[in-house]
This record gives structure tokens, C-alpha cells and sequence, in this order.
């Protein structure tokens, strides 16, 4: 039998990628349906109009095993996502904390509240190329609405902290101490690249990173530099064809 805290769960997936009441999604070029589609929901390939996260059923899944994983195995620190949109993942790690008693952990909520950066001429030539910002209309969501976001499900409180600004001025300086799961959302080369020299530091052995942005070349480029310069050597998993994880080592 499915506990309480399970069934709890499994409901604020369902909610927080609207597949209760199937919001339309915002018609695309690699998801040009004006109509809401039950498998790309779950992959979280298209643009919902309403739900309050666009990483689908399977990524929640993945994002929920590695925070509970992490509980579990008693890894140290806290969780992050570093590029949160409407907030929906950070409220699911949010929600597992509630759901299992746990008091002693924080979710740290790092975005621009803005959109995504332009990228300069100075910038990787591949972000350059991918110019995110056109997309900044729909993808730009304030603070304001992310805290409310938490407030609609009751979790906004001490244990959810915000982290507004550009990565390459925020995360150097992040009062972060320790991370035990590290979810990457942020599309560009540079921002990749940024969030994992700063955070990754921070990462408990036996934590895990979330890069959802993986099935973009330029993501995976970074990633791959960054493990190379690094020595990371950590096998990286698939989750749907479109994001991927591992697990920190010692």
C-alpha cells in the first residue's frame, strides 16, 4: 500500500505539470501543437500555458528518486536549481522535504527573474547562436510570481531561499555551504559552465547532478569541457532521451 507521503507526492507531480486539468500548451517549433498532448506532457517537451513546471512527468520522477535518494542515504546538504522558470521543481524538492519530516534542509532557488541573458559578442559562440533571450515573452517569470507559486501549494517558508541575478554574479558568492542534489536548468554554454565551477565544489559525495538541458548541444558541450578540465568521471545516466544525471563519487 502507497503511503500518505507518497500518494502526497505522486499528486503534486500530476499538479505541478497540470496533467489534472491539461492546460493547452504555447505552440512551439519543435512542439507546434495547440493542444494538450498527454505524452508530451510526460516527456516535457512542450511549453505549458498554466502548469508550474515545463520538465514533465519523467524529470519530476528523476528529480524526485534523487532528493529522496539523498535523504535516505543520509548525504549532507541542501538542494538547488539553478534556472527555475515557475518554480514547479523547486517546489516538488520543497514538497518531498515536507513530505518526510525534514526540517534541517533548505531549497535554494537561483534564477535571473528575468529571462535568460543576451549573449555578447565575447560570449560562446554556440549561446550566441542558440539566443535564448528572443524567448524571454514567455520564459521571463518575476519573483513575485515564483514566491507566490510556492504560497499556492503552502510551502513557502524559512527552508526555501532565493537567489535573484545573473549566475555569474550570484553563485561565486552564494551562501550555499553544502549541496546533496544540484539541478542545472539553464539551456547556455556559459551558464552551464558557471553553475557547475561554483556549485559542484559544494556537493557532497554521494550527491547528484540534474542536467535538464542535456539534449542541447551547447549544454552538453559545457558539461563535457567541464568534466574533462575536471576529471569527473562519474557515469552519466539518461533520464527521457532529453535530460541526464549522476552520482558524486568520493
Amino acid at each position: 500500500m502507497e503511503t500518505a507521503a507518497q500518494l502526497y507526492l505522486d499528486l503534486m507531480k500530476k499538479v505541478l505539470a497540470n496533467t489534472i486539468y491539461e492546460d493547452p500548451p504555447v505552440p512551439a517549433s519543435w512542439a507546434p501543437a495547440h493542444e494538450y498532448d498527454e505524452l508530451n506532457r510526460r516527456l516535457g517537451v512542450d511549453w505549458p500555458s498554466v502548469a508550474h513546471t515545463m520538465i514533465g512527468i519523467r524529470r519530476l520522477e528523476n528529480l524526485e528518486f534523487c532528493v529522496r535518494t539523498a535523504l535516505e542515504d543520509g548525504v549532507p546538504g541542501d538542494f538547488i536549481e539553478t534556472g527555475v522558470w515557475r518554480g514547479g521543481a523547486c517546489i516538488l524538492m520543497r514538497a518531498v522535504l515536507k513530505a518526510y519530516g525534514v526540517s534541517d534542509r533548505l531549497v535554494w532557488v537561483a534564477d535571473s527573474f528575468q529571462g535568460m541573458p543576451k549573449a555578447p559578442e565575447s560570449s560562446h559562440a554556440g549561446d550566441r547562436e542558440l539566443a535564448s533571450d528572443r524567448y524571454n515573452a514567455f520564459m521571463a517569470t518575476d519573483l513575485a510570481t515564483v514566491r507566490r507559486n510556492f504560497q499556492r501549494y503552502d510551502l513557502l517558508d524559512d527552508q526555501v531561499r532565493f537567489l535573484p541575478g545573473w549566475f555569474r554574479d550570484t553563485l561565486p558568492s552564494a551562501p550555499v555551504d553544502r549541496l546533496a542534489v544540484l539541478r542545472l536548468d539553464s539551456d547556455l554554454y556559459e551558464s552551464t559552465w558557471d553553475t557547475l565551477v561554483h556549485l559542484y565544489p559544494k556537493l557532497s559525495p554521494g550527491g547528484f547532478v540534474i542536467v535538464d538541458d542535456y539534449h542541447i548541444p551547447v549544454c552538453a558541450e559545457a558539461v563535457h569541457d567541464w568534466r574533462q578540465k575536471f576529471g569527473v568521471e562519474d557515469p552519466i545516466q539518461d533520464i527521457d532521451g532529453l535530460g541526464v544525471f549522476w552520482r558524486r563519487g568520493s
